[in-house]
C-alpha cells in the first residue's frame, strides 16, 4: 500500500508547510515525529542521507525535504506521485 510518510518535528516551519501543502491535496500523513526520538532521528538519517527535517516519502520515492516537494507541485509531478494514494481513498 502506497502512503505518505514524513519524518518531522512539531515546530519546524517547513514541516509545517510540508504538511499544508499535502493536506490541501487531500493527502493523509503519517507523521514520525523525531524532535524527541534520537534514535528515529538516526533512522531516518540512516534512510536518507540527510540530517533535516521534513524528510517526506511517497511509497518508496524518497521525495526530500519541502523546498523538494514544493518544486515537485510546481513543475506539476506532485499530482501523479498522488494519484494512487487520492484513487486508493487513502487521502
Amino acid at each position: 500500500m502506497t502512503e505518505v510518510i514524513m519524518y518531522c518535528t512539531r515546530f519546524c516551519p517547513y514541516c509545517i508547510s510540508a504538511d499544508r501543502l499535502l493536506t490541501r491535496k487531500g493527502v493523509a500523513i503519517n507523521k514520525i515525529f523525531v524532535d524527541n526520538d534520537p534514535d528515529m532521528w538516526a533512522k531516518m538519517e540512516a534512510l536518507t542521507r540527510r540530517n533535516t527535517v521534513p524528510q517526506i516519502f511517497i511509497g518508496d520515492f524518497h521525495v526530500g525535504g519541502y523546498d523538494d516537494l514544493a518544486a515537485l507541485d510546481h513543475d506539476g509531478k506532485l499530482d501523479p506521485l498522488l494519484e494512487p494514494i487520492l484513487k486508493a481513498g487513502q487521502g
